[in-house]
């Protein structure tokens, strides 16, 4: 039976976490969309103040996955929640648990933490990792659009100017 070992990134630790979310976005066919570097994912995950957190996932002392976190906010709650942005394993340490590892623990900070709820994306396409997260007792939220702005859209609205009395 192979060892698991789940520990807080470090600094040292930002190439390996950088090459997997191009592992990760390599597997979720869109290469593309991975623009961070090894500088903008230490500002990131060190700097101050940070956007985010980082888990490694070991197996016998290898790092070979990653969950990355942060705390997004519920107005219905009226506290803050955690968001897992990714959580990923490389294929050849698939199978041994240190997915499950790593969501655990994510969801042990949350928990530490009081926050009443944690949530992330998953592709619909992946149905293994969609089995998996329901094996835990998630549920997908039905009824509820994700919806983005970015590069050229975001830029426009940005500039466009609201008037103070415009509807929200």
């Amino acid at each position: 039976m192979p060892m698991l070992q789940v520990r807080a990134a470090t600094p040292l630790d930002v190439p390996f976490i950088v090459a997997l979310v191009r592992e990760l976005a390599e597997y979720e066919r869109a290469p593309q969309e991975a623009k961070a570097d090894d500088a903008m994912m230490r500002t990131a995950l060190f700097g101050e103040p940070r956007a985010a957190e980082a888990l490694i996932g070991e197996v016998d002392g290898v790092p070979q996955g990653i969950a990355v976190f942060f705390h997004n906010f519920s107005t219905w709650t009226g506290r803050r929640g955690m968001y897992l942005e990714d959580l990923f394993v490389r294929p050849s340490a698939r199978g041994v648990g240190l997915g499950a590892a790593l969501l655990r623990a994510v969801a042990g900070i949350a928990v530490e933490r009081g926050c009443p709820r944690m949530d992330w994306l998953v592709i619909d396409w992946n149905e293994p990792a969609i089995g998996f997260y329901k094996s835990l007792g998630a549920v997908a939220l039905d009824g509820w659009t994700v919806f983005r702005l970015s590069g050229e859209s975001l830029t426009r609205v940005a500039a466009e100017t609201a008037t103070p009395d415009a509807d929200r």
